[in-house]
Order: structure tokens, then C-alpha cells, then sequence
């Protein structure tokens, strides 16, 4: 088990980790849980000033939001961000 793993094991309930950890634990890169932050589609965070914190518990249920039986499984339908249109993707330049 990682460093990680192991240090957020303790209170799982309200132990808060930063986006670095975050991602760590869940095998993202920080620069994508920012992005999904932006535009949604990202696990529950919480603003404490300017700082940016996820508790383990809303991870873990985010990770199990996402548990599929197959590729073709299309799960729950995601929520569109803040300020999304249906039907309109945002679009990489």
C-alpha cells in the first residue's frame, strides 16, 4: 500500500488531502482534477479560503460511481457542469 494509502486510512471520514493528494489517491494527474473542477464531471470539493480540499470519503464514493460491469455499461448519467448547455461540449484548442 502507498504512503498515501496508508497516512488517509486514519479517519477517512474527514481527512482532507490537497489536489496533489488527491489525485495521487486516485491515479489522476492534479491538472485534471483542476480542469474537472472548471468544467465539471470531477469529485465533490470543498473551498476552505483559497485553499482547495477533497475529504477521502467523497472520493471513495466518487470512485464508486463510476464501478461498470462492462465497456458498453454507460453507468448514471453524468450532471452537466455550472453554466453547461445541453447538447454542447467544450471544445480543447
Amino acid at each position: 500500500m502507498s504512503e498515501i494509502a496508508t497516512t488517509v486510512r486514519t479517519d477517512a471520514m474527514w481527512e482532507m488531502l490537497t489536489t496533489e493528494q488527491a489525485a495521487l489517491y486516485l491515479g489522476l494527474s492534479p491538472r485534471t482534477l483542476e480542469k474537472r473542477r472548471t468544467v465539471g464531471g470531477g469529485p465533490p470539493f470543498l473551498k476552505l479560503g483559497r485553499a482547495v480540499r477533497y475529504r477521502l470519503c467523497d472520493l471513495e464514493e466518487w470512485i464508486a460511481q463510476r464501478r461498470r460491469r462492462s465497456t458498453s455499461d454507460p453507468g448514471a448519467v453524468a450532471e452537466p457542469g455550472p453554466g453547461a448547455q445541453p447538447g454542447v461540449f467544450p471544445v480543447r484548442r
